[in-house]
C-alpha cells in the first residue's frame, strides 16, 4: 500500500508458496499414474528416501511432492509434468545454491529472518495462535518451524543470486540483435499481439480541514490508548487500519535503508524514532498514519503502522467531477492538449510529468498488450478510438478512495508479425534472453561435470534435460 512501485502482495506470496509447500506435512499426494500400482509401504519408503544429492544438498522424494503441490496451488496444470522434470528442476536449484556458496555469495540473513517473522505473524493472525500454527504444520516447536522456513528462503536467494551473477555482465550489441532477427526464418518469426499506449488525467476529491482533523484526533486517541493504557499496537492496527496490505499482520512492515521502497514521508517518520517509540500522526499521499518502531537490525527496521483515510464527502466528489469535466472540454475545444492538461492539472504524480502516459508495470515500457492488460483498464480503453477522450470515469481502490479520471488511447499497434524497426526493443529482449540462456546452459554443463552428483537408482532412467547421470 505504501510502496512507490507495485509489487507482489506479501500475503499472496505466502499463500502461493509456503502454504502449498507445507501442505505435504499433513497430506500425501499420490505419484503419477505409473506409480499407482505400488503398494502403500513402497510409497512411504519412496517418500522418505533420497532422490538425489547435488554438492552439499540432499533432495528427498518428498521434496518432489512439495514442488508438485506448489504448482497445483498456483493453478498450474501438472497433467503433463512428470516427476523426472520436477526432480531435474530441483537439482538445478540446488546446483545454483551449491556454487553460490562455493563462490562466497552472501544472502541477507536479516532479510530472511524478517521474512520468516512476517510469515509466522501472518499464520498466527490467520489461525489464532502460534500453537495452532505449529499443530497445523505438524511442527514440534517454533524453532524447528523457523529453521525450515529460513532454509527454504536461503536456498531460493542463493539460487537467484547465482543465476544473476552468471548473466549479470552479459550485454548485446545492435549487430547481435540484427543477426538474431535475421537468423529466424520468416515463417517462424514471433507474432506480437495488439497493444495500446494509454494516457490519463486524474482528479482526486479534496478533503476538508475538518475531515482531516477528525482523522488526526482519532489517531491521537488510538496512540494515547497504546502509550498510556498499554493497548496492543498490532491489535489496534488489525481493528482500525485502512491499509489492506498490512492490516492482517498487525500493520507490520520492514524498512531497509539501502532499498527505500516506502514513500519518503513514511521513511522519514520511522527513521526518526527509537525502538518502542510511536510517532505523532503524519500525512502521506495515502492518508494519515501513526508508526511504531519495533526493532532496529542494522539497515533494517521493523515497524507497525496504522493508516486512517479522511472521508470524502459527496460535495467533494461533485467538485472533482466538475473540475474534470472542464478539463475534458478544454481539451476537446483545442484550448490545450491532453499532455498539457495532464502536466498542469492531473493529481497523479506518477504520470502527470509524462503527459499522463501510463507505464506498464510488467514490462516497464508504455505499451499494454490487450491480452495481458488489467481487466478494468481494458474495459475502459477497448472501445475508444485513437485520440478519443473517455467520459469521466469514477474509480474506487481497495482502500475505498474514490477519484475521477479521463483516458485516451494515444497509440494503437495491431497484431503483427515481428518487424525489425517497429519492434526493435522486443526483439532485443528476445536476443538478450537467448544469449543469457546459452550462457546459463554452458555454465550448467561445466558445473555438472565438476560437482559431486548422486542420483537414486530409481531415478537414473529419467530423461533429464541436463546430463545429471554421469557415465
Amino acid at each position: 500500500m505504501l510502496y512507490k512501485t507495485k509489487s507482489l502482495n506479501f500475503m499472496k506470496v505466502v499463500n502461493k508458496f509456503l502454504l502449498s509447500f507445507f501442505l505435504i506435512q499433513y497430506m500425501y499426494l499420490g505419484y503419477s499414474q505409473s506409480d499407482t500400482n505400488s503398494n502403500d509401504v513402497q510409497n512411504k519408503i519412496k517418500i522418505d528416501g533420497v532422490a538425489a544429492v547435488v554438492g552439499d544438498y540432499v533432495i528427498l522424494e518428498s521434496d518432489v511432492d512439495k514442488t508438485l503441490i506448489d504448482l497445483q496451488s498456483q493453478g498450474v496444470s501438472t497433467q503433463n509434468i512428470g516427476r523426472c522434470s520436477l526432480l531435474g528442476k530441483l537439482m538445478e536449484d540446488k546446483l545454483y545454491a551449491h556454487h553460490a556458496e562455493q563462490d562466497s555469495l552472501e544472502v541477507d540473513n536479516n532479510q530472511i529472518y524478517s521474512y520468516v517473522d512476517r510469515t509466522i505473524d501472518y499464520f498466527v493472525n490467520q489461525l489464532g495462535s502460534l500453537e495452532k500454527v505449529l499443530e497445523f504444520y505438524k511442527k514440534k516447536d517454533e524453532q524447528s518451524f523457523r529453521t525450515e522456513l529460513f532454509e527454504i528462503n536461503k536456498i531460493n536467494q542463493l539460487s537467484e543470486q547465482m543465476q544473476t551473477k552468471i548473466v549479470d555482465e552479459i550485454e548485446i550489441t545492435p549487430e547481435e540483435v540484427r543477426q538474431f532477427f535475421n537468423s529466424i526464418p520468416k515463417y517462424e518469426r514471433p507474432v506480437f499481439g495488439a497493444e495500446l499506449e494509454i494516457a490519463q488525467i486524474v482528479v482526486k476529491p479534496q478533503v476538508s480541514e475538518l475531515d482531516n482533523q477528525k482523522v488526526i484526533d482519532r489517531l491521537e486517541t488510538i496512540r494515547n490508548d497504546i502509550v498510556v493504557n498499554g493497548s496492543s499496537f498490532a491489535t489496534k492496527a488489525i481493528l482500525y487500519s485502512q491499509d489492506p496490505g498490512s492490516r492482517p499482520t498487525g500493520g507490520k512492515y520492514t524498512l531497509n535503508r539501502n532499498r527505500p521502497q516506502m514513500v519518503k514521508e513514511f521513511r522519514d517518520a520511522a527513521y526518526r524514532l527509537r525502538e518502542g517509540e510511536i510517532s505523532e500522526p503524519f500525512k502521506t499521499q495515502f492518508g494519515w498514519h501513526i508508526v511504531k518502531v519495533e526493532r532496529i537490525r542494522g539497515q533494517e527496521v521493523d515497524v507497525r503502522h496504522i493508516l486512517l483515510i479522511p472521508e470524502v464527502t459527496n460535495d467533494a466528489l461533485s467538485e472533482a467531477k466538475k473540475k474534470i469535466d472542464i478539463i475534458r472540454k478544454r481539451i476537446e475545444d483545442g484550448d490545450l492538449t491532453f499532455e498539457e492538461a495532464a502536466k498542469s492539472s492531473s493529481d497523479e504524480e506518477e504520470t502527470k510529468n509524462n503527459g499522463g502516459v501510463l507505464i506498464n508495470p510488467t514490462t516497464g515500457d508504455t505499451r499494454f498488450e490487450l491480452t495481458k492488460m488489467d481487466p478494468v483498464l481494458y474495459g475502459q480503453a477497448q472501445k475508444l478510438k485513437d485520440n478519443e477522450i473517455s467520459a469521466p470515469l469514477l474509480e474506487e481502490d481497495e482502500r475505498g478512495i474514490k477519484k475521477y479520471k479521463i483516458i485516451k488511447v494515444s497509440n494503437r499497434f495491431d497484431e503483427h508479425i515481428a518487424d525489425y524497426s517497429q519492434d526493435y526493443i522486443k526483439i532485443k529482449e528476445l536476443a538478450l534472453k537467448e544469449k543469457q540462456l546459452n550462457k546459463i546452459q554452458n555454465w550448467m554443463v561445466e558445473k555438472i561435470d565438476e560437482t559431486y552428483i548422486n542420483i537414486n537408482q530409481d531415478n537414473k532412467d529419467c530423461n533429464f534435460t541436463n546430463k545429471w547421470v554421469k557415465k
